[in-house]
């Protein structure tokens, strides 16, 4: 289509459109990558523009600018989002930052709480029937157009095309300035490649085929995406596309075939990455773009059943709360799109949200795991919407646990250097109690070797993984759900009470490989309950002695006999060359199982009513 011919009134230079803006207006400019970056720079450089207020989220062209000697004279910047390029701006105090969820700021422009004047943004050339597209900035770019009393487009034959509710006919448009050149690329910056690896490890476990997953802002979940490869049949429900999602849609890791809401399409709000990526969307039905207040409602979260939200942080504090947007007093980021995909994903069935976070800061002198926020650092994610958070130490589950629980469970995945000191601490606030035993100080990483899955004949799973401190209660639980001759033949007592320090003392005395607990996993509800404990101990350099219990419900599906086969495993690797074991006589069912496992088993009566029982490992 030929502007000049078609909208001869509407074609204005840049210079000419951006007179149009009078003094004292409030101008909202269109987001991130998709932003107008020519009609930026004709507005700023008309000196003859005053006192203006803009409005906009993730902003880039106008870092350009802020230091110029008049700037902040004759503009006054209110962000929804720092973007990384007018950080340092904020921590000037340059800059205005206005915390509001994204969801929310639609409904801000339309009721008029923020008036808008102008709205300054960029589109697609329009096609025959005169419609153009906000192509990758659609979240709040729709809704400033919409509500701002006049409309000046950049046209860009760069902009991609996207699906979605982002076509705009141009009748909405008033103003039209026609200039091509390369739409702002947000390249990742790279991360230290062995933290990212150990990070997706834990995230590729909890992430599931055929999961609908949310990508939060920031270079951390978009490196570890990327890690994602493998997973088949992924569906994404995110605000923004970002560049670390490019292999997995070209791989068909990601298919949308799952979602249980918009099957088969990525919808989002942006798409921030490089050309590549932006020539991948362009004209692609596959992806439907809407608005913010569409996107990021918890309310549409929840239509995607198994629906995964991975966001990032810059620290936790050992009670769960999570701050994103500032570094104590210091505005770092923004609210953004966090807790309402958390709570998004809390009212799915069968999702949960991951918070993913390195464990220290200034290269390893800090810990991002806390005692407490940093004077001045605000709350963005409550403790009481935590779900999994993950470091290169592991994962902590905190959803429903206790401040106890969580101390535990935070001081596990913190840094090894930090833990002591994260328990000291936590002792003097009384979140724990004053012989709490500290977690090792071992990197565990090892222990992901260790994990297995048994399916029973009544169709249910059985998840076997290595004991960890933050299992002493639900440990506890076990124990006294037990029956009174199962406890009788495990201790050869009728033991009435497990108290913590036997617990403690318990995975205390782990130390994962001369000695080794291994716990029998069940799914009930949205927690996993313990149904099954193996341990082996020290005896020699060469022999170990073993015991078990199992759940009576779940007596005869075999899950003894896999314990042993666990543990005989790992006790091969630490150079045991056999098991020992004492068991009461009248314990057929253990007896049996000795046996099944070690037909040359030796067992020697007692005369107390016991039987010793040696069971070497066989060696091809």
């Amino acid at each position: 289509m030929d502007l000049k011919d078609k909208y001869p009134d509407k074609l204005l230079s840049a210079k000419q459109s951006v007179r149009k803006i009078k003094n004292g207006s409030r101008v909202f400019i269109g987001t991130g990558c998709g932003e107008p970056q020519e009609l930026i720079k004709a507005m700023v450089e008309d000196l003859s523009i005053q006192d203006i207020v803009i409005y906009q989220m993730l902003s880039s062209t106008l870092s350009k600018y802020v230091n110029d000697a008049d700037f902040l004279s004759r503009f006054s910047i209110k962000l929804f989002f720092i973007s990384v390029s007018m950080r340092q701006f904020a921590f000037e105090g340059k800059i205005d930052y206005i915390p509001v969820y994204l969801s929310q700021i639609p409904e801000i422009f339309e009721t008029n709480e923020i008036g808008l004047d102008v709205a300054l943004i960029q589109v697609s050339p329009p096609d025959d029937h005169g419609y153009c597209s906000l192509g990758i900035s659609v979240d709040i770019t729709l809704s400033g157009m919409k509500n701002a009393d006049i409309v000046i487009a950049q046209v860009n034959p760069e902009m991609p095309r996207t699906w979605g509710d982002g076509i705009i006919n141009i009748d909405e448009i008033d103003y039209l300035v026609e200039h091509k050149e390369p739409i702002v690329e947000a390249l990742p910056l790279k991360k230290n490649p062995e933290i990212v690896k150990r990070i997706s490890h834990y995230v590729n476990m909890l992430v599931d085929d055929g999961a609908t997953l949310q990508i939060g802002f920031g270079h951390l979940p978009d490196a570890v995406v990327s890690h994602l490869g493998g997973k088949k049949d992924l569906g994404i429900h995110t605000h923004v596309i970002t560049e670390g999602l490019l292999p997995l849609f070209k791989n068909r890791a990601i298919t949308n075939k799952k979602k249980s809401y918009l099957q088969d399409r990525v919808v989002a709000s942006l798409c921030m990455g490089s050309k590549k990526l932006y020539d991948y969307v362009n004209n692609n039905p596959s992806f439907y773009f809407k608005s913010s207040e569409f996107v990021n409602d918890p309310n549409v979260i929840a239509k995607n059943d198994n629906f995964i939200s991975i966001s990032s942080a810059l620290e936790v504090d050992l009670t769960g709360q999570v701050c994103t947007d500032s570094k104590g007093y210091l505005f770092y980021s923004g609210i953004g799109d966090q807790v309402d995909f958390i709570r998004g994903s809390a009212m799915s069935k069968g999702g949960f949200s991951i918070i993913i976070i390195p464990s220290t800061a200034q290269n390893g002198e800090v810990s991002r795991i806390v005692t407490h926020l940093s004077e001045g650092a605000g709350v963005a994610t409550t403790r009481g919407d935590i779900d999994i958070i993950v470091t290169e130490y592991g994962i902590a589950e905190m959803r429903r646990k206790s401040i106890y629980q969580r101390v535990m469970e935070l001081a596990r995945i913190a840094h090894p250097k930090f833990r002591k000191d994260l328990i000291e601490e936590a002792k003097k606030r009384h979140y724990i109690f004053p012989d709490q035993l500290p977690p090792t100080t071992q990197d565990l990483l090892f222990l992901d070797q260790y994990l297995y899955s048994l399916k029973l004949p009544n169709g249910k799973t059985v998840d076997f993984r290595p004991l960890l401190p933050s299992d002493e209660f639900e440990s506890r639980h076990f124990y006294y759900s037990l029956q009174e001759d199962s406890i009788y033949y495990r201790f050869f007592n009728k033991r009435k009470v497990f108290s913590r320090d036997m617990l403690q003392k318990q995975w205390a005395q782990v130390d994962y490989r001369r000695n080794m607990t291994i716990i029998g996993l069940m799914q009930r509800g949205k927690r996993k309950q313990i149904v099954a404990i193996g341990s082996y101990a020290k005896v020699d350099e060469n022999c170990a002695e073993v015991a078990f219990l199992v759940k009576e419900r779940l007596h005869g599906m075999g899950i003894g006999s896999y314990l042993l086969k666990i543990l005989e495993t790992i006790a091969r690797e630490n150079n045991y060359k056999q098991f020992l074991a004492t068991v009461l006589a009248e314990n057929r069912k253990m007896i049996k199982v000795f046996q099944k496992k070690y037909p040359d088993a030796k067992f020697l009566r007692t005369g107390s009513g016991e039987l010793d029982v040696e069971m070497p490992f066989k060696y091809e």
